[in-house]
């Protein structure tokens, strides 16, 4: 007998990179085939484990733009708390800043390198710490799009994407295709190394000094970046010179992602998610062990490629993570469906448990909290989109077929 299951219906927001090379293999919904790429597939869901995403350099600039989960979002479209008056103070704050950069069009860029005085110019850049889930990717981006620049001269990107793009071009190139930009928006603006402190200190320092604007967001203010994760007083050099570039915008409230709503859904059972992924277009149905294993050989900046052309994400027994890099990885992947919208459905471990306590208090603690938070949304877009609760399933309640 065949086993109808609703399928997964959601608007087609995803990437389209056509310089990205994907090689994957179809699989059906109990085990991975052992076909090649370009063969006939077989029908069913594929897997991630089965994708090795190729991305051209030469495309890493042009693709830092706002995630499409942003592109339509304005300054006009941020509904401030109104109990948290700090909200309202940031939009103003960042409508005030992109007011600074001036015009587009011919001679823009003449008058940008005339250097106007400080206070005509407004800072060099502008900070926005706050919890998770307040708002500030949003905003950011809303900053983005009001800037008066073309695309080509305003950058987008997660602070993973950042290091990742000096990685792949090295520093000098990479200075070279930013210093022409009007303003770079850096997400989530963390330093997880010593290393990554003194290069991106430095990266911004040339940036700054060729006359970019620089807009970041965080859940640590500017000046205490670093602390509870390394020796920050053998950094605080680099870390007080990033603090000086940036004016901080406070912004408190709570998780918008999970104000007001009801708890983040159980998880399913192994045969519900294979069903559900079965009868769902454009699913990706993966285990969670070889998945894991899997992320560890893709690089983190292919990890959005590794999502192109799915739909919706299904994974059998999550388990709780222990190891440190094997987390990290999955706060990368958690960030790029995230940006993608694309829902995901779970058996095993819930997700507000994926992360061991000793994790969710120790130095990555910012990271951890924020994947946590995105995946339980994302599990809720997922149980809201298959017509059934937490608990129901294909043949049972709302999800009968």
């Amino acid at each position: 007998m065949s086993l109808v299951t609703p399928a997964l219906v959601r608007p087609s927001h995803r990437f389209e990179t056509p310089w990205v090379r994907l090689k994957s293999i179809a699989v059906s919904s109990t085990a991975a085939s052992a076909g090649s790429p370009g063969s006939p597939q077989p029908a069913g869901p594929v897997a991630l484990s089965a994708r090795w995403p190729v991305v051209e350099v030469s495309r890493l600039v042009a693709d830092m733009v706002p995630p499409p989960r942003f592109d339509s979002v304005r300054f006009d479209t941020y509904v401030p708390d109104p109990g948290q008056p700090s909200q309202t103070n940031a939009v103003k704050r960042l409508a005030e800043f992109a007011g600074t950069m001036g015009t587009d069009g011919p001679g823009a860029r003449r008058k940008w390198f005339r250097r106007e005085s400080a206070a005509a110019q407004g800072p060099a850049g502008v900070y926005l710490d706050g919890g998770y889930g307040v708002g500030k990717t949003h905003l950011l981006a809303s900053l983005w799009h009001a800037t008066p620049a073309r695309p080509e001269q305003k950058a987008f990107g997660t602070f993973v994407e950042l290091t990742n793009l000096v990685g792949a071009l090295g520093f000098q190139r990479a200075v070279q295709a930013l210093q022409g930009h009007r303003l770079v928006c850096i997400d989530e603006f963390e330093l997880d190394d010593p290393g990554d402190t003194v290069l991106v200190s430095t990266l911004l320092g040339k940036l700054a000094a060729a006359g970019v604007r620089l807009a970041a967001t965080s859940n640590t203010l500017p000046g205490r970046l670093g602390e509870g994760r390394f020796a920050a007083a053998d950094f605080m050099r680099e870390i007080q010179g990033l603090s000086a570039r940036f004016a901080s915008v406070r912004i408190d409230g709570e998780d918008y992602r999970h104000r007001g709503l009801p708890e983040a859904p159980r998880p399913r059972t192994d045969e519900q998610v294979t069903a559900y992924a079965t009868g769902t277009p454009g699913a990706a149905l993966d285990d969670f062990g070889p998945l894991v294993a899997h992320l560890a050989t893709v690089h983190p900046s292919r990890f959005g490629a590794l999502c192109d052309g799915i739909d919706a994400v299904f994974l059998r027994g999550v388990e709780q993570v222990t190891d440190q890099a094997t987390a990290l990885r999955l706060v990368v992947l958690a960030d790029r469906l995230y940006d993608r919208e694309i829902p995901v459905m779970a058996s095993g471990t819930p997700f507000d448990r994926l992360f061991s306590e000793e994790m969710l208090t120790g130095g990555y603690r910012k990271k951890y909290f924020r994947a946590v938070s995105r995946l339980t949304a994302l599990a809720r877009d997922a149980d809201r989109l298959t017509g059934a609760g937490a608990g129901a399933g294909p043949g049972t309640g709302a999800g009968a077929g």
